[in-house]
């Protein structure tokens, strides 16, 4: 089939130039993956072949601030002067050329003459260096060093993002255990000893509810979760409530099945919930009833909690949402946070709220995201 435009013909990448950056880039995605997982023994392995690909040199390493992590090349028996060449690159973070008496060895055959050692370098911390060993020194050479070993720092920033990121929303959902447990336990502990002389039986299957809702908030492995565990657990949360405040509590739970495999961040559904329990209900008059829906879009899926309670000034939300610490509100901010984060900005909560009017909060998530696995 000819092509719409005449010089793109199937097969061709253009020119010499074209292909050999072609080349290039491909061979330098093939080392970032394992890269993205910081500089380590097992990533510097996985990747330095790639990186002397980059090059063409007949040997090069990686090290971190003291030791070798990883040699590819000919000539190794110059794989125990890496960590002494690492030394002062690390301690002025500066590129070191030497010469053969930096590299010296017995080997007459032996083609190395000089060698090159650029630092690696994370949020301006030296973390280890990239050594090029050449039987020629260029300053195309020199340059081209420094520019992998840059190429290797940015993977490795890219790394400390996502373990950053990582310890953010570990230490994110501690804080959500810490606001929820005390206020829950007690009020569980309480309305399951106001049954145990009168309905022992229902007092069993409450402590059951109780025991099975404080295994999955407690849980300490991972940072995502379905949207069935998660409703499975605000279930059991609901009944706790219930018994608690009886007629009073009316539940209406409603999802489409398309929805339920959806992945979203742990405990993010649950504290808009208990939300919707506390500030709606708990100052009310009469009796109130919480609202959930999920519903499917497509490629997303809309989740909106709902409350007839007392509502909220718009206002005092819009401080929650903005991580105001002073507003009354279990993990609003900390919550929407973690969406946007996860997601993208276009993903936050929506509040619908007014004093007297009630509070909706409407959570839109997509139904599968790269990377986001339970």
């Amino acid at each position: 089939m000819r092509s719409r435009w005449g010089w793109l013909r199937p097969g061709h990448l253009g020119s010499e130039v074209d292909r050999a950056t072609f080349r290039t880039m491909h061979t330098a995605s093939l080392a970032g993956p394992p890269l993205r997982s910081g500089l380590t023994e097992a990533s510097a392995t996985k990747a330095i072949r790639h990186l002397r690909d980059l090059l063409g040199a007949p040997a090069v390493a990686l090290t971190d601030t003291a030791h070798l992590l990883a040699w590819e090349g000919r000539h190794q028996h110059h794989t125990d002067q890496a960590a002494r060449l690492a030394t002062p690159v690390v301690a002025d973070g500066a590129t070191s050329v030497g010469d053969k008496s930096q590299v010296p060895c017995d080997d007459p055959r032996c083609p190395v003459r000089h060698v090159i050692v650029s630092p690696l370098t994370v949020e301006d911390r030296v973390v280890g260096t990239f050594q090029v060993y050449s039987p020629t020194l260029s300053a195309g050479l020199v340059r081209a060093t420094n520019e992998v070993a840059r190429w290797v720092s940015a993977q490795l920033e890219l790394a400390e993002l996502d373990a950053s990121r990582t310890r953010l929303m570990e230490a994110e959902v501690r804080a959500l255990r810490a606001q929820i447990s005390p206020h829950f336990i007690y009020n569980s502990l309480t309305a399951i000893a106001s049954f145990v002389r009168t309905d022992p039986e229902r007092a069993r299957e409450l402590l059951l509810d109780f025991a099975d809702f404080t295994r999955y908030s407690f849980r300490r492995h991972g940072e995502f979760t379905t949207l069935a565990e998660e409703l499975r657990s605000i279930e059991r949360y609901l009944v706790l409530e219930k018994a608690r405040f009886g007629d009073r509590l009316q539940v209406t739970l409603r999802v489409a099945p398309e929805v339920l495999p959806a992945v979203v961040p742990f405990l993010c559904l649950q504290p808009l919930v208990e939300n919707a329990v506390r500030h709606g209900l708990e100052d009310k008059d009469g009796p109130g009833r919480i609202t959930i829906v999920g519903e499917d879009h497509d490629t997303e899926c809309v989740v909106s909690i709902e409350d007839d309670g007392v509502g909220e000034d718009p206002e005092r939300v819009r401080r929650a949402l903005a991580g105001d610490d002073s507003m009354d509100s279990v993990g609003l901010g900390n919550v929407d946070e973690r969406l946007r984060s996860t997601f993208g900005d276009d993903y936050g909560l929506v509040v619908e709220t007014a004093p007297g009017a009630g509070t909706k909060v409407i959570v839109r998530i997509p139904k599968f995201t790269p990377g986001v696995r339970p």
